[in-house]
């Protein structure tokens, strides 16, 4: 039986996806966390196939989720959900160490198939996804500019270009202000921005705010 633990913070997911995998012969939700941290916990003190962790979560991400569990226990299978496309989080989180990305509009059978092969230990791709991989192989593909910002640089980036403040971004982080104004510093100086208007501008331009 493969053991499954549902990490997103809203009940209508986590309950949508418990009768989706109710309905197979060959899996159980043994466990569920609303938030990273209680995700990390659940990860230290049981054993788990596959882990099913949103991108977006309140305090700890889904990003920094799955670095520290990376870290701390490489063995376990993470098969990211989330809202966003493909092309926005997928290639990043599969260089982190996640086994699979799937978008939360995929059929439910895309899903249980991706399950499986997942706890078998095979990577899950979509035709969509492979084609981002492709390009990132690719040496002569020129990078954008947003693509050359570190996991963290790119968090803050996409929070400052919804529209949030600096002192905003650093309450949903639990970082501090100073932080976060240095990381918007080293982003606006990659991405050759000069302020915080150009940069909400460039996220509406590409699709990348929230």
């Amino acid at each position: 039986m493969i053991r499954v633990l549902i990490a997103d913070d809203h009940t209508l997911v986590r309950q949508g996806l418990k009768r989706i995998l109710a309905e197979t012969t060959d899996m159980t939700v043994a466990g569920e966390a609303e938030n990273g941290v209680e995700a990390l916990k659940k990860i230290r003190e049981g054993e788990w196939d596959v882990v099913l962790l949103d991108v977006s979560m309140p305090g700890r991400n889904g990003v920094d989720t799955l670095k520290q569990i990376m870290s701390e226990k490489r063995a376990v299978k993470v098969l990211i959900l989330s809202m966003y496309p493909e092309d926005q989080y997928a290639v990043r989180l599969l260089k982190a160490g996640a086994s699979g990305y799937m978008t939360k509009e995929s059929a439910p059978e895309e899903l249980v198939e991706a399950i499986r092969n997942i706890a078998l230990g095979k990577k899950y791709i979509s035709p969509t996804l492979a084609e981002l991989l492709l390009n990132e192989l690719d040496i002569d593909f020129e990078k954008q500019p947003h693509e050359r910002l570190t996991d963290r640089e790119y968090q803050v980036f996409r929070m400052l270009g919804s529209g949030r403040t600096v002192s905003e971004v650093a309450d949903a982080m639990s970082l501090s202000v100073k932080t976060i104004s240095t990381h918007r510093t080293h982003i606006l100086d990659k991405m050759k921005l000069k302020n915080n208007a150009e940069l909400t501008l460039y996220a509406i331009q590409n699709g990348l705010n929230d």
